[in-house]
């Protein structure tokens, strides 16, 4: 098989959550452990930082990743999902896994997928494992995929671990309050490693985490209690200037209100990693905040892929995400004429809650992604008028963003999102905004 054939043989054989959903998901560790034995146990050749969270682990693992990559260490990334390739998935200093590494990985373990079937998220995790021992890696930062302590990735042993925060999403899956989910997130806190965990406003669940920490002796340490940042100010375009309490004023390149605690549980990293005997000089601290995405190939964030007029993309998916993404569409509303919003959603998240937080005063494009998991257009436009959102449907996110550029002046704004898989189909529109 060529690389294409691979991959839709895996989309085939393995379910893939980001595919159809529910439907793919497997919960349990029996099949990534006898995978990453089949393999040679390859996550066990270099250090490991694994991050969970509803929201920020995206932004957290590429600067993250960027620091340590600029700081002169092999770094391999795992996220999930894509936007655009597969292969993003899987970087080692911002490089994408080879074609070739992909299908040579899935021929040699055809029988065993045949066999045991496991998920697509339970194979790629293996993949990247294997890639990274591969290219000898110092050091590796692993994303969950969805949860925690069922979550392929939790056979991997840290030298650190990190929540970055709690809200309600997979409700379906991790459970239906803020401490049944916190509960499966604490999955990944390991005996003696070090934890952090992002800022929490809730009593209960500080508590929790304390408690499960104690049990275990690992340390914790609570972003809200540690002085990582004095004085921090977002800039007129989303971006931030920080004074940072050990490094000076760090320029931090990515936007919206979300980065500040991104920030500080970064910052928090450096302090326990720098402790560990992790070598990260302050010059490669500072290029990293103010270059991340080049350095790494994150697209997605508050992501501007055209200028005249101006277009700007964002995978937030949840309401917790889009509390941040009311404000900075707010802010562009005050710059530009007119809001247009290409807007499609994922059926098995929380529709009204997003759309409940959407502006008002735009002009609607509502779209679908291409996936069975994608709520119809038609269908999203009806809930969306509860909240007052006005405009039309389009099957296709080819067709709404066509007609959002026809409909724009130079002097409005775009936004795409809603999902992740919008962003990546609208990505495709515009190739020179692909990372």
């Amino acid at each position: 098989m060529n690389y294409n054939e691979t991959l839709d043989y895996l989309y085939d054989r393995a379910p893939a959550f980001h595919k159809i959903g529910s439907g793919a998901y497997k919960p349990g560790l029996e099949r990534s452990i006898a995978l990453d034995d089949l393999a040679g146990n390859p996550h066990k050749k270099y250090k490991i930082i694994h991050i969970a969270g509803t929201n920020g682990k995206g932004s957290v693992a590429h600067l993250l990743a960027a620091i340590l990559q600029a700081a002169g260490h092999k770094v391999g990334l795992y996220t999930s999902p894509h936007l655009v390739d597969f292969r993003e998935r899987i970087r080692v200093n911002g490089r994408p896994i080879t074609q070739q590494y992909v299908v040579d990985f899935v021929g040699k373990n055809i029988r065993f997928i045949e066999r045991e079937k496991p998920s697509f998220f339970e194979l790629t995790s293996t993949l990247a494992y294997d890639y990274f021992r591969h290219k000898k890696v110092t050091y590796a930062i692993i994303e969950t995929g969805m949860g925690g302590r069922l979550d392929s990735t939790n056979i991997v042993q840290p030298m650190l671990s990190i929540i970055t925060s709690i809200s309600l999403d997979h409700t379906q899956f991790l459970g239906n309050s803020l401490l049944e989910i916190a509960a499966e997130k604490a999955g990944i806190i390991k005996r003696n490693a070090p934890v952090i965990v992002g800022e929490l406003n809730n009593e209960e669940l500080k508590q929790f985490f304390m408690s499960k920490a104690f049990e275990i002796s690992s340390p914790i340490t609570f972003v809200a209690e540690r002085d990582t940042i004095r004085y921090a100010e977002m800039q007129f375009d989303g971006s931030w200037i920080f004074e940072s309490a050990n490094h000076g004023v760090l320029v931090g390149e990515l936007k919206g209100p979300a980065q500040k605690l991104n920030a500080q549980i970064v910052l928090s990293a450096l302090k326990i990693l720098s402790n560990s005997g992790v070598q990260i000089r302050l010059a490669a601290i500072r290029k990293a905040f103010s270059h991340v995405t080049d350095i790494t190939g994150l697209m997605g964030r508050w992501q501007e892929i055209h200028t005249t007029p101006k277009i700007i993309c964002d995978i937030g998916h949840n309401p917790g995400s889009w509390k941040a993404n009311y404000i900075m569409l707010i802010n562009e509303a005050r710059l530009h004429e007119k809001l247009h919003m290409v807007i499609g959603i994922s059926r098995d998240k929380n529709v009204d809650g997003i759309l409940a937080l959407m502006p008002k005063n735009a002009v609607y494009y509502f779209t679908q992604a291409s996936g069975e998991r994608a709520m119809p257009a038609e269908e999203l436009a009806k809930i969306g008028e509860k909240y007052e959102l006005k405009g039309k449907f389009f099957h296709n996110v080819k067709e709404a963003m066509s007609n959002a550029i026809n409909h724009a002046s130079e002097k409005d704004c775009i936004f795409a999102g809603g999902s992740t898989f919008i962003v990546g189909e609208v990505l495709t529109l515009f190739p020179n905004a692909i990372k």
